[in-house]
C-alpha cells in the first residue's frame, strides 16, 4: 500500500482502479449468462432459476 492507500500488485497494477474500471464496465460475463437463461437463451440452463419440478406441477396438476 502507499501513501494515497492504493494498493498495487506485484506487476504494479492499482487493485482500487481495476475494481473501480470493472463496477463501471456493465454486466459481467456471468450476469449476461443468467440473463439470457432467463429470458430464453440457448445452452444456459445451468445459469436458470427455473423450478422444473413447479414447472410440471402447474402445467400437468393431476399427475
Amino acid at each position: 500500500m502507499d501513501n494515497n492507500g492504493h494498493r498495487f500488485t506485484v506487476a504494479g497494477t492499482d487493485i482500487e482502479e481495476v475494481k473501480r474500471k470493472n463496477a463501471e464496465a456493465g454486466m459481467s460475463y456471468k450476469e449476461v449468462l443468467q440473463l439470457l437463461a432467463k429470458t430464453g437463451g440457448h445452452n444456459t440452463k445451468q445459469y436458470s432459476t427455473t423450478k422444473v419440478e413447479e414447472v410440471k406441477k402447474k402445467i400437468h396438476p393431476y399427475n
